[in-house]
């Protein structure tokens, strides 16, 4: 099978790949540059980020590649509007919304011929999202890391969604292989948005430590807390994910970061702690299916295997 083009906007990538924005800090420019590179879409995880440091992300990006760079922000984040007004005037390609849904983000997007792409997980969000102009909707099934917006499978979201819009429709959840690929784009998908693997990457901006811990974990380390923003999360379990299982983890100090806040634990805080190799008191969100990655690759490796594994597809 030879992959599609996927074209949101009037942004053309070669193959039909997004990087997925993994927050806090794990996909960065350097590993988003690299999967544009090779012909995909690099998104960096600008939750958390101050409005300079996504900035300098974002030029030290474009420096590093000619290829599609977008941004991923949550919705729930309290500076999401001034986060998207950053990236907009910094001239970045797309912006991927998730952990939550904003109708205003679509007039910014407007205003400034910026593709706007919310992550969704129904037929109802999808439509609503083409209806306020989104240049295409992220798929997510309950396989995906991070925040979970349904418990059904990104497999059997496909087909009806791509029934009832006619923008770009973008899997994500579970995919890691070429043959994940294939699946999902005869299915209806016109792409894929991949997370797990990359975050196992070399260019992925997690600590070694946490890039290990990826690859020691197992079926039954997986588990979904509930997070602060209001929303199940996937994650490993962690001494710190244990505690949060097992009752609230009430922050000392508040950096009031979210819209709504349910005050169980600091996401943000916790992720950063993850992020830079704290595994006892981090939060290490994960795809369900991490623990098939049994190696850190290059973004180049990941792209040539995927590619080998699309030729070999059934």
């Amino acid at each position: 099978m030879k992959l599609p083009e996927l074209k949101i906007g009037d942004k053309i990538a070669k193959l039909p790949i997004v990087q997925g924005g993994m927050a806090i800090r794990l996909s960065t420019a350097k590993l988003a540059a690299a999967v544009a590179n090779e012909g995909g879409i690099g998104l960096i995880a600008a939750s958390g980020m101050s409005h300079g440091e996504l900035r300098y992300e974002i030029k030290l990006a474009r420096a590093l590649t000619k290829g599609i760079i977008g941004i991923n922000i949550m919705v729930a984040a309290r500076d999401f509007a001034g986060v998207v007004k950053t990236a907009i005037q910094e001239g970045i390609d797309l912006v991927v919304a998730g952990a939550g849904f904003s109708r205003d983000v679509f007039g910014l997007g407007k205003e400034s011929k910026t593709p706007i792409v919310p992550i969704v997980s129904s037929v109802k969000l999808a439509k609503i999202s083409e209806r306020l102009g989104a240049s295409a909707v992220v798929v997510e099934g309950k396989e995906a890391g991070g925040h979970l917006g349904t418990d059904v499978s990104v497999r059997d979201l496909i087909e009806p969604i791509r029934a009832a819009v006619k923008i770009p429709v973008i899997a994500a959840g579970g995919i890691l292989t070429g043959q994940d690929i294939v699946d999902v784009i005869r299915k209806g998908a016109n792409g894929v948005q991949m997370g797990s693997r990359f975050a196992a990457s070399e260019e992925s901006n997690a600590a070694p430590s946490l890039k290990e811990y990826y690859l020691k974990s197992n079926p039954d380390d997986i588990v979904v807390i509930h997070s602060p923003v209001g929303l199940p999360g996937r994650a490993v379990r962690t001494p710190f994910s244990k505690r949060v299982m097992e009752g609230p983890v009430p922050p000392k100090v508040c950096d009031n970061c979210l819209k709504a806040c349910k005050h169980n634990f600091c996401i943000i805080r916790s992720l950063i702690r993850a992020q830079q190799g704290d595994l006892d008191t981090g939060l290490v969100f994960t795809g369900e299916y991490m623990p098939r990655i049994k190696k850190i690759l290059s973004v180049k490796e990941i792209f040539d295997n995927l590619k080998a594994e699309v030729a070999a597809a059934v």
